[in-house]
């Protein structure tokens, strides 16, 4: 078919021939993403189908194919089972959350840290292992995944979240982030695919993208992830892991019930996917919980990988995170640790572990648990008129605003623009999924600032709010 036969019928798209280079399936997604980045595309924009595509360039639908599934692992497109290829909301805007050129009057309710004002209870245990006779034994090349006693406090405290610390399957890493990626250069290859929660972490949609692998989102309520749901698309096509936060979900802030969690295991047991728990928040679930609720790590002790931060419970600032991996994972997981890492900062993970072995620990904790009932209580006095439900973890990082039915169909950047121009910054939820939802919100961080400053930006979010009600 010739390129003139689409004259009187144009595609959605219909890129340049002439500009194509070798390898065509990678310089296809090079013109994909330019003319994304152009506006001449965008989101939610059906593009054609393989076939009609291959005849439009006169290429071959394997080529075209290719190409379609290379952008998809860059979080350019996704695909509607029996509906087509759409444009990615995410694929203008970088889902990455950091702080990166964030004005210092801007309150910022996008980045989740945890009450830096604790930080202060460190201070004394930053001084005490830095003038320890000690300390230069923790500024070399031993003890890579952290020495004896750090993994005993480790493993000591992991058994308190409900965890099985086997011995020498804990290590420590720089963080929860370094933890992810280790996981997944260790466990999977380009083109895996992994499920997730409709809405998930956004940091672990993009290191997803930059090992090329295919997120596939599963629908939740308010128990977590529905079983029935994941099993149906494992029997689509196969998956290969699953990518869960059962104490907190990042952005929704629901927990996994008991029962619920014991469902999802049966189905990932029966299907054989690898498990990669993200734990952050067990700390404070823990805290305030009668009970103890079994992590996947318990359940399915030989196909998770389990990951406690200390950022959020200790310091932001002091990147360490405890890794638990089974037997069967070891030699896969240690050689990627050692590649990427090399070491993990052993200065921060002795700061750490002395504060864990300390009354601090629980100091700190008591601290944040009445800042965060605090902030939680706050949301719910300011936006009471809109009756605001508290997820399935009553006291959550972060709370969610649903879009009223004027701003549904509003950009991501143009509903994060606006309130950046009236001095907050919040996400959209787009930045939480690989595809265009249809309930969308945009997502608050309630531990990032004081409670004074929480205040005076909600009070903002709400006012913009109100302007829509009216």
């Amino acid at each position: 078919m010739s390129v003139n036969s689409y004259k009187n019928n144009p595609l959605s798209w219909q890129p340049d021939k002439t500009l194509l280079k070798s390898p065509i399936y990678k310089s296809l997604v090079d013109l994909l993403q330019e003319d994304i980045l152009s506006n001449q595309l965008i989101q939610d924009t059906k593009l054609p189908s393989q076939r009609e595509l291959a005849d439009f360039l006169d290429l071959n639908f394997t080529t075209v194919g290719q190409a379609y599934q290379y952008a998809i692992k860059k979080g350019l497109l996704y695909t509607n089972v029996g509906s087509g290829t759409y444009v990615s909301p995410n694929a203008y805007h970088s889902a990455t959350i950091s702080t990166h050129n964030v004005e210092k009057n801007i309150i910022d309710f996008g980045l989740v840290s945890s009450f830096e004002e604790c930080n202060s209870l460190v201070v004394p245990f930053i001084q005490s292992v830095t003038t320890s006779p000690d300390l230069i034994k923790l500024l070399d090349y031993q003890n890579p995944m952290g020495s004896n006693f750090q993994i005993e406090t480790a493993s000591k405290w992991l058994e308190t979240q409900g965890v099985i610390p086997y011995k020498n399957q804990v290590a420590i890493v720089s963080g929860v982030q370094n933890g992810l990626a280790i996981t997944l250069s260790a466990m999977f290859a380009p083109g895996d695919r992994i499920a997730v929660d409709r809405y998930t972490y956004s940091n672990f949609i993009e290191l997803a993208h930059l090992y090329h692998l295919e997120i596939v989102p599963i629908d939740f309520d308010d128990d977590g992830m529905s079983p029935a749901a994941l099993k149906s698309e494992c029997l689509k096509k196969k998956i290969k892991g699953i990518f869960i936060m059962p104490s907190c979900n990042n952005p929704i802030g629901f927990q996994i019930s008991e029962e619920r969690r014991h469902e999802l295991a049966k189905i990932i047991k029966e299907m054989g996917l690898i498990v990669i728990e993200d734990d952050i928040h067990s700390f404070m679930t823990t805290y305030f919980q009668d009970k103890v609720l079994p992590p996947f790590q318990q359940l399915l002790p030989n196909q998770t990988i389990y990951l406690a931060g200390m950022t959020k419970y200790i310091s932001s600032g002091l990147r360490i995170a405890y890794l638990v991996y089974p037997q069967n994972f070891k030699s896969a997981i240690e050689k990627a640790l050692f590649n990427i890492n090399v070491k993990t900062s052993g200065l921060d993970a002795e700061i750490i572990t002395q504060v864990i072995q300390s009354p601090t620990a629980t100091k700190i904790l008591e601290t944040k648990f009445d800042k965060l009932k605090e902030a939680n209580q706050l949301f719910d006095n300011i936006f009471k008129t809109l009756k605001p439900k508290r997820p399935t973890n009553n006291y959550p990082f972060y709370r969610i605003i649903r879009l009223k039915d004027q701003l549904i169909h509003e950009k991501q950047d143009t509903i994060e623009n606006h309130l950046l121009k009236q001095g907050v910054r919040v996400f959209h939820s787009d930045r939480f999924s690989t595809q265009t939802q249809p309930d969308p919100f945009i997502r608050i961080s309630l531990t990032s600032n004081t409670i004074e400053r929480l205040d005076k930006g909600l009070k903002i979010i709400k006012k913009e709010n109100n302007k829509y009600n009216q």
